[in-house]
């Protein structure tokens, strides 16, 4: 897979992407202006970043879901339940608005996100089975994403299934299917390329965020103590529970550590997708703290577990 064959570029994408996330967000907040044109070009956006994903897919990885069925189901069971329950818990633990609760339930309703194939490389985890479960999980998300959704928020919500599922399918299974096909029938272009993509996802995502934070600059400076609670506890539960259950199933340590990371990292970027086309632009706050958030997270843990490992 192009994820183990380009660790190096990944990493330092990756050692970057805070730095950039974070400089694009603090330009505007002050400067709203200058990063309101990206609201348009959301769904584009991420459609790019799941067309890179795809162009690292081939069709005989699909065999490891099988091979590895049993864990990759219990991870897709535990992102698609716990995740956005655990959204819908905390908001209402710490008593949130509803705009902001809605952002939290979209983020856990998300599939993992690709960052999380770096983390689990750097925590000494298992790639490719972090890689194989992210497959799974976004293959899922057209299906299951929209469905939860509106389950949890129909009823105070008027929420169409339809156009929740035409939306997901749009911008994550349509440029997902098309990354793959360029992988099969264009490899020696798709590699020749590759450098690229994690660099072009780093730009996308960072723009994302910006354009959140400068939609909704007065209010994450009225009150983001909250809502940075929230987004923080939220992720550090999933990455609990992910590896508790994992425990609790028999699984060694590295399947564990894998399996915390790929719950307790969404692609919060379908869910600022999401909230940007049928909520209002606060609801994509979560999601726009929590890709900043769990790649911090993520890191620290990484470091951690592999100091561990080596002692």
């Amino acid at each position: 897979m192009a994820f183990l064959q380009k660790r190096g570029v990944m990493n330092a994408v990756n050692r970057h992407f805070l730095a950039i996330a974070l400089g694009a967000s603090i330009i505007a907040l002050a400067f709203p202006v200058s990063f309101l044109w990206v609201k348009p070009f959301i769904p584009f956006l991420l459609g790019v970043i799941m067309f890179g994903m795809g162009t690292t897919i081939r069709f005989h990885d699909f065999r490891d879901v099988w091979i590895k069925r049993k864990v990759v189901l219990l991870a897709a069971v535990v992102q698609f339940t716990v995740m956005p329950g655990l959204g819908l818990l905390v908001s209402s633990i710490l008593s949130l608005p509803e705009e902001i609760m809605i952002g939290m339930v979209l983020v856990g309703s998300c599939p993992g996100g690709t960052a999380s194939n770096v983390i689990v490389y750097l925590s000494r985890g298992d790639v490719a089975l972090s890689v194989t479960m992210t497959m799974f999980s976004t293959m899922l998300a057209p299906l299951l994403t929209p469905g939860i959704i509106y389950l949890i928020l129909s009823r105070s919500i008027d929420l169409s299934y339809v156009s929740l599922f035409l939306s997901v399918f749009q911008v994550v299974a349509v440029p997902l299917i098309a990354g793959l096909l360029v992988r099969h029938f264009f490899s020696s272009q798709a590699d020749r390329y590759s450098d690229f993509l994690p660099a072009v996802s780093v730009v996308s995502i960072s723009l994302i965020i910006a354009c959140v934070m400068a939609l909704n600059a007065d209010r994450v400076l009225a009150f983001p103590v909250a809502v940075i609670a929230a987004v923080m506890l939220h992720n550090l539960l999933g990455l609990t529970t992910g590896y508790g259950i994992a425990k609790l199933a028999g699984y060694s340590c590295v399947d564990c550590r894998t399996v915390a990371v790929e719950i307790g990292m969404q692609n919060s970027g379908l869910g600022v997708t999401l909230a940007n086309q049928f909520f209002q632009p606060l609801s994509a706050l979560p999601g726009a703290l929590f890709s900043l958030w769990h790649n911090l997270s993520g890191i620290l843990l990484a470091r951690y577990w592999a100091v561990r490992e080596s002692k």
